[in-house]
C-alpha cells in the first residue's frame, strides 16, 4: 500500500530536521577520550622462527573476572560517548519508524494446518501462527514469552511427516548451542514423556516418521568455556521419542579419528533414505545414503573425499538427484542410481552455465536459482530437466523461496531489493505465473529513492559490480555521507535485500553502496577462489577500489566515507582501515574475524581454513596472514578512522576476543581525537535471534556514530 501525500510531506520535513540535528557544526570540538587501561601481559608464539607478541591474550578468557571488568569499563565508555551524540534521539525515531510495520513470512503446510510467522512491528521475536482452512489464525508459539528481554529465540522448527509433532530449537542469549523441545501440535503442549534435549549445535532436526528424529552436535569440552572451546568432531545422532538423550544412537561421526567439523543428516521427503553430508571445512563434503526401514544398517558411500561440494535435492525409488560442482565450477544437477557411487556414470539433468546455480524443489519441478550479476534469475524444469520455463520476476533484486512438497500445486517466494521490502508471491506451477500473496506494509517511501548497479575497475583490471542506493535527485558534489558495505568470502553472495537499517540510513540523507567482492559466490567458484587464502589481499584491494570509485565519482570524499561489514566482513573492514587509513572517515567492523593467527583455535574456526588458510600450514601462509591480520597490524602514531567495533559476549562462532584484542590495540596506538570504541552486546551472539529492541539500539548507535564522525 502506497503512503499518502500527507505522510510523504511530513516524512520529508522530518528528514530535513533530523539531518540538521545530526550534522555536527564545523567548529564543534570532538571529545578526547580517555580509554580504560588494558594490561599488556607478555605472551609470545613462534611461527617458523618468527616470534609474535600477543599481549592481550588474557582477554580470550571469557570466564575471568578481569575480562568481565574490562567489558564493563569499555561498555561504560562507549555508552557514555554514544548516548551524547547530537541528533541520536531523532535518528532513533527514524530507525524505530522503519522497523515498525507488520512482517509476514511465506506460509507452509504441515498436517492439517497452514503455518506462518508474523511480527507486528516492534515485537522482539516473530510469532509462529497457524490456521486451519479458512479459519481464523491462532498463535501457535510465541517466542516473546520465553524471556522477559527477548534474548531467547526460536531458532528453528521441524514437523513430523503427519504434522502431529513438532520439535523447536531454542537459542538463549544468541548462542549457537541449542535446546530442543517437542510438542504435540494438537494440544500445543510438551510431550509428557519427553525431556528437553540440550547441547545441540549447527544442526537441523529431521524426523523419521513419528518415532524420532536425527540431529547433530559436538562433544562439549569439559573444564573450558563453551563459548570459546574448540569443537572439531561433529556427530549425527538419532533420538527416539520418550527416551533419555543419553541413550541417543550415534549414527555417524567420530570414528577412526577422522575429523569432520560439520555433519548433517536428513530424511528425504518420501521417507526412504537418510542422507548424510560430512565436511572438514565450509567447502567440499562427503556424501552418504542409508536406506531406512530396512534391517540392513549399512551406510552407503556416494562420495568419500572433500574435494568438491555435493547435495541431494530430490530422490525417488531409483534415483538420487545431486547438485554438484564436480567438473562444473558453477554447479550442475545430475541423476545417479541409488546403489551407485560412480558420479562419472550419472546423467546430467541441468547443465552448468556461466551463472552459478542453486536448486530448490516443489510441485514436481526443479527451480534453478541463478545469479546474474548478483541478481536473481529463475528457471523451472521438470524432473527430466526438460519443459524449461523462465519465471518472470517483478524487477532486479533477490527472489528466495520456491520450495515446497513434491505434490504441491503452488510454491511461494519473496522478492526484495535495497528499497523495496519483501513482497510474497504465490507461483502457480501449471499456469507458470505468479500472484501477489502479501504486500509489505513498510512505511519507507521507496518511490523517493533509486538503486542501480555500476561496475568499477579493481587493481588488476577486473570489473567488480557494486549496487548504489540513495534518494533521487542527490547531487554528486562529494557532500553525501556514504556507507560502503562488503563481505567477500566463503562463496557467499551479497544480493539486493531490504532492511530497516538501510532504509533509515537513506532517510538520513546517506548513500549506501554494496560491493560484490571476490571471495564471494556472485560469479561462481572462480570468483570465490579469486579471494581466498593467498588471494585474500585481492578482496581488500577490491573494497579499497570501491571506495576510491565512490570518491572519484563524487558521491563523497574521504571525509564522509564509511565502511562496514560483519563476521568475515568485519575482517574486511579491519584490514582495509589499517591499509588505507586516510581513505575512510569511519570504520564499523562487527563480530569480525580479526586475529588471523589464532582464529582456528576457537570453536569451529578451523573449518574456515579453506578460505583463510592457517598460520600452521606453511611459512608462506603464516607470513601472508601475519601481513594483514588486523590485531597484528595496528601501528603506533597512525591516525585511523573513527572506529566503532561491535561484538557480543555470547558470540560462540566468531568469539568476541577477536574484537576485544583489536579494540585494545587501537586504543593503545590512537594518538588523536578519532575515537576507537567497542560496543559489546550482552546476552547476544553472532546475530541470529537478536531481539528487535537490541537491533534498534545497535543501528541507532552505528548511524549516529557514523554521521557525527563524517565531515
Amino acid at each position: 500500500m502506497k503512503r499518502s501525500i500527507l505522510l510523504l510531506g511530513l516524512s520529508g520535513l522530518f528528514l530535513q530536521q533530523s539531518c540538521m540535528e545530526t550534522s555536527a557544526p564545523d567548529n564543534m570540538e570532538k571529545p578526547q577520550l580517555t580509554y580504560p587501561t588494558t594490561a599488556q601481559i607478555p605472551v609470545y608464539d613462534t611461527f617458523f622462527g618468527t616470534e609474535v607478541a600477543d599481549p592481550y591474550r588474557w582477554l580470550e578468557d571469557d570466564l575471568s573476572p578481569e575480562t568481565h571488568a574490562w567489558i564493563k569499563a569499555q561498555n561504560d565508555l562507549s555508552s557514555s560517548y554514544l548516548s551524547k551524540l547530537p541528533g541520536r534521539d531523532s535518528i532513533r525515531k527514524i530507525v524505530e519508524k522503519n522497523w515498525n510495520y507488520e512482517r509476514i513470512s511465506a506460509p507452509f503446510v504441515e498436517g492439517d494446518y497452514t503455518y506462518f510467522y508474523k511480527n507486528n512491528g516492534l515485537q522482539n521475536q516473530s510469532v509462529l501462527y497457524r490456521q486451519q482452512g479458512d479459519g481464523e489464525a491462532e498463535i501457535f508459539v510465541d517466542p516473546n514469552t520465553f524471556s522477559e528481554d527477548g534474548t531467547t529465540s526460536l531458532a528453528g522448527v521441524s514437523f513430523s511427516p503427519d504434522g502431529s509433532l513438532v520439535a523447536f530449537q531454542l537459542s538463549e542469549g544468541g548462542s549457537d548451542w541449542r535446546k530442543v523441545i517437542v510438542w504435540d501440535t494438537k494440544t500445543k503442549e510438551s510431550l509428557a514423556n519427553e525431556k528437553t534435549l540440550i547441547d545441540i549445535k549447527f544442526s537441523g532436526i529431521s524426523w523419521n516418521g513419528n518415532e524420532g528424529f536425527y540431529y547433530s552436535s559436538y562433544d562439549k569440552v569439559k573444564g573450558k568455556s563453551e563459548l570459546s572451546a574448540k569443537t572439531t568432531q561433529h556427530k549425527l545422532y538419532y533420538h527416539r521419542i520418550g527416551k533419555d538423550q543419553s541413550t541417543d544412537e550415534l549414527i555417524f561421526g567420530g570414528e577412526n579419528g577422522q575429523e569432520r567439523r560439520y555433519v548433517s543428516g536428513y530424511v528425504t521427503e518420501d521417507g526412504r533414505y537418510l542422507i548424510i553430508s560430512a565436511a572438514q571445512s565450509t567447502t567440499g563434503n562427503e556424501l552418504y545414503v542409508k536406506v531406512l526401514n530396512s534391517k540392513n544398517r549399512f551406510i552407503h558411500p556416494i562420495v568419500q573425499d572433500f574435494a568438491h561440494s555435493h547435495s541431494i535435492v530430490h530422490s525417488d525409488e531409483n534415483f538420487l538427484y545431486i547438485l554438484t560442482n564436480l567438473n562444473a565450477p558453477n554447479k550442475r544437477l545430475i541423476r545417479l542410481p541409488v546403489k551407485s557411487n560412480d558420479l562419472s556414470q550419472a546423467t546430467e539433468i541441468i547443465a552448468e552455465t556461466a551463472m552459478p546455480l542453486g536448486i530448490t524443489t516443489g510441485g514436481g519441478r526443479f527451480f534453478a536459482l541463478y545469479l546474474k550479476d548478483a541478481n536473481s534469475h529463475i528457471i523451472s524444469y521438470n524432473v527430466e530437466g526438460k519443459d524449461k520455463q523462465e519465471i518472470s520476476l517483478p524487477g532486479l533484486g533477490t527472489a528466495s523461496g520456491f520450495g515446497g512438497k513434491w505434490a504441491d500445486s503452488q510454491v511461494y517466494y519473496s522478492f526484495t531489493n535495497y528499497i523495496n521490502a519483501p513482497n510474497i508471491y504465490s507461483y502457480h506451477i501449471l499456469q507458470n505465473n505468479s500472484s501477489l500473496y502479501n504486500k509489505a506494509q513498510s512505511p519507507f517511501n521507496s518511490d523517493a529513492y533509486e538503486s542501480y548497479q555500476v561496475f568499477y575497475t579493481s587493481t588488476d583490471g577486473t570489473k567488480v559490480p557494486m549496487t548504489i542506493t540513495h534518494k533521487k535527485g542527490i547531487k554528486k558534489d562529494g557532500t553525501n555521507p556514504t556507507m560502503l558495505y562488503g563481505y567477500g568470502g566463503f562463496n557467499i553472495s551479497l544480493t539486493p535485500s531490504y532492511s530497516p537499517a538501510i532504509a533509515s540510513w537513506l532517510e538520513l540523507g546517506g548513500v549506501y553502496a554494496v560491493a560484490n567482492l571476490r571471495g564471494g559466490g556472485e560469479y561462481g567458484k572462480k570468483w570465490h577462489d579469486g579471494g581466498r587464502q593467498l588471494n585474500k589481499q585481492q578482496v581488500f584491494d577490491d573494497f579499497i577500489a570501491a571506495g576510491k570509485f565512490l570518491i572519484q565519482d563524487k558521491y563523497c570524499t574521504a571525509n564522509n566515507l564509511g565502511i562496514s561489514g560483519g563476521s568475515n566482513g568485519g575482517l574486511l573492514v579491519g584490514a582495509c582501515m589499517l591499509q588505507e587509513p586516510s581513505l575512510f572517515a569511519v570504520a564499523i567492523p562487527s563480530v569480525g574475524v580479526l586475529d588471523m593467527l589464532r582464529y582456528h583455535t576457537f570453536t569451529a574456526g578451523a573449518g574456515w581454513a579453506y578460505d583463510y588458510g592457517t598460520a600452521a600450514d606453511s611459512e608462506e601462509m603464516f607470513k601472508y596472514l601475519y601481513n594483514y591480520s588486523p590485531v597484528h597490524n595496528v601501528k603506533q602514531g597512525v591516525v585511523y578512522p573513527a572506529t566503532l567495533i561491535a561484538t557480543a559476549d555470547h558470540d560462540d562462532r566468531v568469539v568476541p576476543a577477536h574484537s576485544y584484542k583489536f579494540a585494545a590495540a587501537l586504543q593503545a596506538a590512537n594518538p588523536g581525537t578519532n575515537p576507537s570504541i567497542i560496543r559489546i552486546d550482552t546476552k547476544a551472539g553472532h546475530g541470529a535471534g537478536k531481539p528487535t529492541a537490541m537491533l534498534i539500539d545497535e543501528v541507532t548507535d552505528k548511524h549516529a556514530f557514523a554521521l557525527f564522525n563524517m565531515k
